[in-house]
């Protein structure tokens, strides 16, 4: 089965014969067969040459970079092996029809809130009194549908964020302030957890489309521009609830992370290694977990669920089948 392989010890990459091979700086080695390799993590410096750029390549194997303080810096993207110029065209005209745009955008929203909906009725039959947030968050999305433009959907999905941000200091059992969301750069150690877990989220998206005959700079909800793939934001909207926050909660909660797994001189900005490698530990684990899919009949991971979703849009885009965004049912 191929997995994602994270490389957290400065080293170099290196081809030998039909593995790749990582030399740490202090020389120990690790060899890993090609067939088992998703895309590779790089969150520390590491040497390539252009010997592996090329065969990893030839396999399709994006790797994705992180800087010293575990923030996304930029993928290799290897060349699509999956074109479709037909599907190129449908995206740019979906973008391009106001009411297409926002039929697709309202469906990531849509599915996003319940999916944060979700979350808070999880935890308040848990023992959490989170009724003020759920009827807050029940409001703002009876206003989804009646928005008349992105700019005003992305407003309440600004309100119903922020609304479930207040929310977390009852769902964390930590003492942990967390006032608001902030991000560049983030400010405490629950907004650098949250940025942190959600880059994992936004690669493993764009490793998905990678393998669909969608273009990731082609987006809805967020506005297309230069140096982003855009759609992985999108998409990753509806996953985020699923999976990022729900991972957050659960080792905040059990005290799996805490705020010595943060450097507190760097303002809690910097997330120890220790502490990143169980958080990817975790999440690999999640995204290998499996269910039953109630339309497919069968047992499916929550990493193929996010391929399933890129089907749907294609699907939608291809063939005028409605789009839904996929929503939690248990």
């Amino acid at each position: 089965m191929k997995q994602s392989y994270y490389l957290y010890r400065s080293g170099r990459i290196q081809r030998k014969d039909n593995t790749i091979e990582v030399v740490y700086k202090d020389n120990t080695k690790k060899s890993i067969p090609i067939e088992r390799v998703d895309d590779i993590y790089v969150m520390t410096e590491f040497d390539f040459n252009t010997s592996l750029l090329n065969f990893i390549g030839r396999y399709g194997i994006p790797i994705h970079f992180f800087n010293y303080y575990g923030f996304y810096t930029g993928t290799y993207y290897p060349k699509e092996q999956f074109v479709s110029g037909k599907l190129l065209i449908k995206q740019v005209e979906s973008y391009t029809n106001p009411n297409k745009r926002l039929e697709i955008a309202k469906a990531f929203i849509e599915a996003a809130s319940y999916n944060i909906n979700r979350n808070l009725v999880y935890y308040n039959n848990r023992g959490k009194n989170l009724d003020p947030w759920m009827k807050e968050i029940s409001y703002f999305r009876k206003q989804i549908d009646l928005c008349k433009s992105v700019e005003e959907l992305m407003g309440i999905e600004g309100n119903i964020r922020k609304c479930y941000y207040d929310s977390w200091n009852t769902i964390i059992n930590q003492d942990i302030a967390f006032e608001k969301r902030v991000k560049n750069p983030p400010d405490n150690a629950i907004n650098s957890l949250i940025s942190y877990v959600n880059t994992i989220i936004y690669t493993r998206v764009l490793s998905e489309i990678y393998k669909t005959q969608l273009n990731p700079t082609i987006s809805y909800l967020h506005q297309p521009s230069e140096r982003r793939f855009s759609l992985c934001l999108d998409v990753a909207e509806i996953f985020k609830p699923i999976l990022a926050d729900r991972l957050i909660f659960s080792m905040l909660n059990k005290k799996q992370i805490t705020e010595n797994d943060f450097e507190k001189n760097l303002n809690f900005l910097y997330i120890k290694d220790s502490a990143r490698k169980n958080i990817t530990k975790e999440m690999d684990k999640r995204l290998q977990t499996v269910i039953k899919h109630k339309t497919l009949g069968r047992e499916v991971s929550y990493e193929y669920l996010i391929r399933l979703e890129l089907y749907k849009l294609i699907k939608y885009l291809t063939e005028d089948i409605k789009y839904e965004g996929f929503k939690i049912w248990w």
